[in-house]
């Protein structure tokens, strides 16, 4: 059996760990390009609903691999202000910068939802961004900017995802999979599914990544890795010296071979040595690893770590045995036999000789094995210190999101902190005002338990009261008989005594046939009907060349002859500026023909029917004196006063200088001095309740009595009517109020012009005296009401025919006067001071260059002159009677 030289024992085992550590360094270096492919890197949108789905899937592929999500922030060039957007370049640049940090801001909380998907599904995340206005082109540099080898990417939007989708429809992707370096390995995904997968270039990965980790020799001119190079190791044999004792020559050849000559570095600062000489691949080292005496799988660190290891040879490729030529090594031995006595060669010398030898290779394994030990231990230290680096890092990495979360707790503490106090003093505000309508609660329920309780009395008062209505009722319909049968047999005595009974009182009106009827209304023609009521229609015609107003009676009319009979009789005998003059009846049709009054109805004009002008408040105070003064020719009428019983502003008709009309007089009533209730001068007649509710006298619809008191109740609210303008329904309550708190200026209908602020607070209350509940209370027109409404009559220029009293007043009023000339004036005009002038006399003052009023010496507004047609009228009317 062929006896191993020592020193290639020796050799071959220093060789071994040389190359085993050369191996580990491959390894380390191997073990940074492999976490650099362990991160996944996702490239996701700015909304994360986009690019949930892809995200979700990479987590899911991902295996427990670190994932990295790319952004590219794509700033706005439309900026938004107002409900509009800009161009940024239009903007100031403090605006762009202030709007880029919101934007910043908005997709860092993007960023963070991300992560925090990623954080749910248990795995570690990154983020990196970058600002281009070009997604496509972000992504690219991201790629190159990181060295990412592997990326996924959205292929398309969800909502263009199909079941046959094969390839990209991203113009974004595509642009990626065309421009991205070769190394990089892209997936593409649309709504959880792989569209298009583009596979890297791995070797020009390695070239461009996996370079800087390998160190080159600094002998090697191609530069080539270390780990990829191998050289062989030559032991050159210097210059033998003849030695006295072969055993101690070949004691210091093997000596002399020292451990750095074959590249071995216990210590090396720069990292493992590569290997330096180029094995046998069909050598064995388990032979020299036992005929050195040592095991190759001695410790557990040396174990693991030359598994990795490819077997070492122990002969050189050169022909070498562990470095030393055999020629040499032979030469060697047969120098030895030439030269030792032959007592050399006995076997206590070769003891002494092999005790020396394995003596030195003991101490070259111990060295060996020290060494290796030291290596194993300075590997284990770089990987502690590395584990180290990577723990500290990572722990400031968390210590940063700690200290960063808590300062967003801490704004978000605060600002909850200040919403608590907001709430806290919203809740003590609530608080009060849930006391205030705690006690406006309880007074309203208290309010309600009154009203209740008024409810229940009026209740009982209103079934005595149609008890009553219907013993009236029933006493009505016997007086109705009755009145029936004594209406025939009146006409019959009328017919018996035939032209008698007209000697004794004159009749001012004419009959007219029914076919006169039709033709002055061309046979009723719809065109010509300008009203309507509870007894007909009314049509305007043309009868014996005089305008007229015919009141038809038409079949379903609330009014029946009778009522013709007593409108008839009443305007047939009485004649007054103020009351509308009958010109005729048709007893056939139960027509009334009327004078025609062209300005329509106080309604009318009141709600500006057809847009008619609005009346003025000087046309409104006659107009109230007018009436006033009619009803007191109806109630002094003897000897039977007259009450009207339906007074409102459609009864109330204008002439063309407005002058007011009293009309429809269907159902007024005559009363006597023998139908009084008893011995007091309080005359009523007792009838069923007709006529407009909003204007009837309360009293008279609990006790159907119908009094002269009842017209002044309708009286006092047509007065209110023409002050406010406002409905009849509950305006006595709402110009009281107006009155006790001051603002009777709101009331006023402006349509009328500027009211004088004292005369019109001294109508409203004389009208709210005249719709007291209690008859009793209310004012008499002829003593109390005329004594103000008269003279605010003459102060508008207004006149009336009418005079209380028997005396004939041969001097002219005071307001017939012109305050220039101070004659009757022919011709008054009203100028903007308000007073009634003389046209001549104020044209002249005016001409004169006066631009002051004559009565006040206030400057006029205008110069303009406005004829007073109704002073005019009564100016005339005057001078014919005197």
């Amino acid at each position: 059996m062929a006896m191993v030289s020592p020193v290639s024992a020796i050799t071959q085992r220093t060789h071994t760990i040389r190359v085993q550590m050369a191996s580990r360094q491959e390894i380390e270096g191997d073990s940074v390009v492999s976490r650099i492919e362990d991160i996944i890197y996702v490239a996701v949108a700015k909304d994360v609903k986009d690019s949930k789905s892809t995200l979700v899937w990479t987590l899911q592929k991902s295996g427990g691999k670190k994932v990295c999500i790319i952004h590219v922030h794509q700033p706005a060039q439309m900026i938004p202000l107002m409900g509009t957007k800009f161009p940024a370049s239009s903007m100031k640049e403090q605006e762009v910068k202030a709007y880029r940090e919101i934007e910043r801001q908005l997709m860092q909380k993007t960023l963070d939802e991300y992560l925090l998907i990623c954080r749910r599904m248990g795995v570690r995340a990154e983020k990196v961004h970058i600002e281009m206005d070009s997604i496509e082109k972000g992504i690219v540099e991201l790629i190159c900017e990181h060295g990412i080898r592997k990326l996924v990417m959205g292929a398309a939007a969800d909502k263009h995802y199909s079941r046959r989708m094969m390839d990209l429809k991203s113009k974004k992707a595509i642009y990626v999979r065309q421009q991205a370096p070769a190394y990089c390995h892209i997936q593409f995904v649309c709504k959880g599914n792989l569209i298009h997968n583009r596979e890297g270039n791995l070797h020009g990965a390695d070239v461009e990544v996996a370079s800087p980790l390998f160190q080159v020799n600094p002998n090697n001119e191609t530069g080539q890795p270390n780990h990829l190079r191998s050289q062989s190791v030559t032991v050159v044999p210097t210059t033998r010296v003849a030695l006295s004792n072969p055993a101690q020559d070949l004691f210091r050849r093997v000596r002399s071979v020292d451990i750095k000559t074959f590249g071995f570095s216990p210590i090396n600062t720069e990292g493992l040595s590569a290997p330096k000489s180029n094995l046998d691949a069909d050598g064995d080292s388990c032979e020299s690893d036992r005929l050195s005496g040592s095991s190759p799988h001695q410790g557990s660190d040396y174990s693991s770590f030359s598994s990795e290891v490819a077997p070492v040879p122990y002969v050189g490729t050169e022909g070498s045995e562990n470095g030393l030529e055999l020629s040499e090594l032979h030469q060697y031995k047969e120098d030895l036999h030439q030269s030792s006595p032959p007592s050399v060669l006995d076997g206590s010398i070769d003891d002494t000789f092999y005790d020396q030898l394995e003596q030195a290779m003991a101490e070259a394994r111990n060295a060996k094995r020290e060494a290796f030990q030291e290596t194993v231990k300075r590997g284990k230290a770089e990987k502690d210190a590395i584990d180290s680096i990577r723990r500290a890092k990572a722990s400031e990495i968390f210590y940063f999101e700690a200290l960063k979360q808590r300062k967003e707790m801490e704004q978000a503490l605060a600002k909850e902190k200040e919403e608590l106090e907001k709430v806290n003093n919203l809740c003590s505000e609530v608080k009060e005002e849930l006391e205030i309508a705690l006690d406006q609660k309880s007074s309203m329920e208290r309010q309600i338990a009154e009203s209740e309780q008024m409810v229940k009395e009026l209740e009982q008062k209103i079934i005595s009261a149609v008890e009553l209505l219907q013993n009236y009722k029933k006493e009505r319909d016997e007086l109705q008989t009755e009145r029936d049968i004594a209406l025939k047999e009146a006409e019959e005595l009328r017919k018996k005594q035939g032209e008698a009974s007209s000697t004794h009182m004159p009749q001012f009106f004419s009959e007219f046939s029914f076919s006169e009827l039709d033709e002055a209304t061309r046979n009723f023609d719809p065109s010509l009907k300008i009203g309507e009521g509870g007894y007909g229609n009314i049509y305007k015609g043309v009868l014996r060349h005089t305008q007229v107003a015919i009141k038809m009676l038409h079949s379903h009319s609330l009014q029946g002859p009778s009522e013709f009979q007593q409108e008839v009789d009443v305007l047939s005998k009485l004649r007054h500026p103020n009351l509308v003059t009958l010109i005729g009846a048709c007893p056939d049709a139960w027509a009334l023909i009327y004078e025609y009054l062209p300005n329509g109805s106080v309604e009318d004009r009141l709600s500006c029917k057809d847009n008619s002008p609005p009346l003025s408040w000087q046309i409104r105070i006659r107009i109230a004196a007018e009436l006033c003064s009619a009803l007191i020719f109806l109630h002094s009428c003897k000897p039977n006063s007259i009450i009207h019983g339906d007074l409102k502003p459609a009864n109330i008709l204008l002439d063309a200088n407005f002058v007011s009309k009293l009309s429809d007089f269907g159902i007024c009533r005559l009363l006597s001095q023998d139908e009084s209730l008893n011995n007091n001068s309080t005359l009523y007649w007792k009838t069923d309740p007709k006529g407009t509710f909003a204007y009837m006298d309360p009293e008279f619809l609990s006790t159907a009595e119908l009094t002269p008191k009842s017209d002044v109740y309708s009286f006092g609210i047509i007065l209110l009517r023409l002050l406010t303008g406002r409905s009849a329904l509950g305006i006595t309550k709402e110009v009281q109020y107006a009155l006790d708190s001051g603002n009777l200026k709101v009331l006023l209908d402006p349509l009328a012009g500027d009211w004088p602020f004292v005369q019109a607070e001294q109508l409203a209350r004389l009208a709210l005296r005249c719709c007291e509940i209690n008859r009793r209370s209310r004012p008499d027109l002829g003593s109390d009401v005329w004594r103000v409404l008269e003279p605010m009559r003459a102060s508008c220029g207004g006149s009336s025919s009418f005079r209380l009293g028997s005396e004939e007043h041969f001097q002219p009023p005071p307001y017939f006067i012109c305050p220039i000339f101070h004659e009757v004036m022919q011709d008054p005009h009203v100028a903007a001071d308000g007073f009634t002038y003389e046209a001549e006399a104020l044209r002249g003052w005016l001409d004169s260059g006066h631009d002051t009023s004559p009565m006040t010496n206030v400057k006029l507004e205008h110069c303009n002159l406005v004829p007073n047609h109704a002073l005019r009228s009564a100016i005339q009317e005057w001078l014919q009677q005197h």
